[in-house]
C-alpha cells in the first residue's frame, strides 16, 4: 500500500476545499478535532476510505442515498442513459427522461399536482415555490400578497429566498441584512407537550397561531412553507399530521398557498412516499430533491396544483414563469429518478421498510431508555434523541467516536438521528443499534 495515501489524499483537499456546513479550522490538529475523512469508494450501505476501513453510512450522506452506494439497477440506468443523451437544454426542447418521470410523480399524487418544474437542489427548488406563488398572486391580481410565513426552527435552504423562510440562527444570522423579512409561528414540535397534552394538543395550538396570524395578515400573506412531519435541520422536530389538515383548512380559508418542503422527508422517509399522504392532504407547491434520484445526481423539482400552473397560461410572456437553470430537467438525473421510482415500485420499499424501522426500533431500546436520554422518537425511517448536558461540542466528539467505531453519524446540537438507507439488512440493523449506543457512551465518558 502508498504510504501516507490517506494523509496525503485530506492535506490537498484542505489546501483546495473549502468543505459546506464546517469551520474550516475544527479539521486542524489539537482538541476536538473533527477527522476528515478520504473515501475512495461506496458499496451497499458503506463507504471505504483508502486504507481499508469502512463507514456505515447511517445519515445516507445528508439524507439523498436510498438504495445503497454503487446501486447495481441505478448504475444500469445511467449506464445506459449515457449512450443516448447526457444533456439538452430544457426550454424549446424536451426528451424521455423528463417526461417519463414527471408523469410517474404526477400519478403518484393521484394527479392532484403536476407540471413539475426542475432545478438541481433543495434550496433551488424553494425559491423556485417562493416566486410561483408570489408570481401567481400578482397574475390573479393580487399583488399586495407578498409575505412569507415559516415554522419557529425551520430550514429550507440557504440561497437568499430559501434562508428567509428559515429560523435557524446559525445558518441565518450572519446575513439577516439580506433577507427579506419573514412571519414565523410556532412549531408543532411535539417535545413542546404540557403536562397531561398529546402530540395533538401541540399541534391544535400551532395552528391556532397560524390562524391569529393569517386573520391580521392573510390579505398580505402569499404562502406558508412547513417541512410537513418532521423538521429536519433544527434537530429533528416531530409533529402530528393533524396539523397539517389544520393547516390546509386555514389556507383554504384565508386565500393563502401551502409550500410543503418535502426536499428530505419525501421519497419514504417518513414510512409514506410523500409525507403529507400520512394527512391526507396535498400542498399548492410541493418541493423534492435529496432522494428523489437515489443519492447520485442533483435534482430538484416543484409540484404545483393545476390552479397554478394556469394562473401563467398566457399570450403575454411577463405572466409566464421565466426562472430557469442551465441543468434543467437533466436526462441523467431524471433517469436515475426513475430507476429509484421502479426500485420502490418492485422491491415494495415502503412495506419492507416497516420491518426495517420496527427491528431497528426494538435494537435501539437501549439508547432511548438511557439516563441521558430523553425524546427518543421515531417516524418512519428517521429516529432521533436528545442527549442531556451534552455540551457545545457533542456533536463534534460524536462524529470523531463514531468514525472510529465504522459509522457515519452527524448529530445536530445535542441531537443524534439515524436516517440510514432502505437496504441494511438485519446484521446491519443490529451492529448499527449497538455501535450508536457504544459511541455515545464513549462520547459522554470523555466529555
Amino acid at each position: 500500500m502508498e504510504p501516507n495515501l490517506q494523509s496525503d489524499w485530506v492535506a490537498r483537499s484542505l489546501r483546495s476545499v473549502w468543505h459546506p456546513c464546517t469551520q474550516m479550522q475544527h479539521h486542524a490538529p489539537g482538541d476536538h478535532h473533527v477527522p476528515l475523512i478520504p473515501v475512495k469508494h461506496g458499496r451497499g450501505a458503506w463507504l471505504y476510505d483508502h486504507e481499508g476501513r469502512r463507514y456505515l453510512d447511517a445519515i445516507s450522506s445528508w439524507w439523498v442515498n436510498l438504495f445503497g452506494h454503487a446501486n447495481p439497477r441505478i448504475n444500469a440506468a445511467l449506464k445506459e442513459q449515457l449512450d443516448s443523451l447526457e444533456h439538452a437544454m430544457l426550454a424549446g426542447f424536451t426528451h424521455e427522461p423528463v417526461i417519463e418521470l414527471s408523469e410517474r410523480l404526477a400519478a403518484l399524487t393521484g394527479h392532484q399536482l403536476g407540471h413539475a418544474f426542475y432545478a438541481s437542489d433543495g434550496a433551488s427548488a424553494v425559491e423556485i415555490a417562493l416566486k410561483m406563488s408570489f408570481h401567481a398572486w400578482r397574475n390573479l391580481g393580487q399583488s399586495q400578497k407578498q409575505e412569507f410565513v415559516c415554522l419557529k426552527g425551520s430550514y429550507h435552504g440557504e440561497t437568499i429566498g430559501a434562508l428567509a423562510v428559515t429560523d435557524v440562527a446559525l445558518f441565518k444570522d450572519a446575513y439577516g441584512p439580506l433577507l427579506r423579512a419573514t412571519q414565523t409561528v410556532m412549531s408543532p414540535d411535539a417535545r413542546q407537550a404540557a403536562e397531561g397534552e398529546t402530540a395533538q394538543d401541540v399541534a391544535r395550538r400551532a395552528a391556532a397561531d397560524v390562524e391569529r396570524l393569517f386573520r391580521e395578515r392573510g390579505d398580505k400573506i402569499a404562502a406558508i412553507i412547513i417541512e410537513p412531519l418532521v423538521q429536519c435541520a433544527t434537530g429533528m422536530a416531530m409533529h402530528d399530521p393533524l396539523y397539517l389538515q389544520l393547516v390546509r383548512a386555514l389556507c383554504d380559508q384565508h386565500s393563502v398557498h401551502l409550500i410543503l418542503d418535502e426536499i428530505a422527508v419525501g421519497c419514504g422517509r417518513t414510512g409514506t412516499f410523500f409525507a403529507c399522504e400520512q394527512a391526507g392532504i396535498w400542498p399548492d407547491f410541493l418541493c423534492l430533491s435529496k432522494g428523489i434520484s437515489g443519492g447520485y445526481l442533483p435534482l430538484s423539482l416543484v409540484l404545483s396544483r393545476d390552479e397554478i400552473y394556469q394562473a401563467f397560461y398566457s399570450a403575454d410572456v411577463t405572466r409566464g414563469f421565466l426562472h430557469s437553470h442551465s441543468y434543467t430537467g437533466n436526462p441523467l438525473a431524471c433517469r436515475a429518478a426513475l430507476a429509484t421510482l421502479d426500485i420502490f415500485e418492485q422491491d415494495n420499499v415502503l412495506e419492507a421498510n416497516k420491518l426495517r424501522a420496527a427491528r431497528l426500533s426494538k435494537a435501539l431500546e437501549p439508547l432511548a431508555n438511557h439516563e441521558r436520554i430523553r425524546n427518543a422518537r421515531n417516524r418512519g425511517m428517521i429516529w432521533a434523541f436528545d442527549a442531556i448536558d451534552a455540551g457545545p461540542t457533542f456533536s463534534r466528539r460524536y462524529f470523531a467516536e463514531a468514525t472510529r467505531q465504522e459509522l457515519l453519524l452527524r448529530p445536530i446540537g445535542p441531537t443524534i438521528y439515524l436516517m440510514p438507507p432502505y437496504i441494511l439488512d438485519d446484521e446491519e440493523i443490529d451492529g448499527l443499534a449497538a455501535r450508536t449506543l457504544s459511541v455515545f457512551e464513549a462520547t459522554i465518558a470523555g466529555a
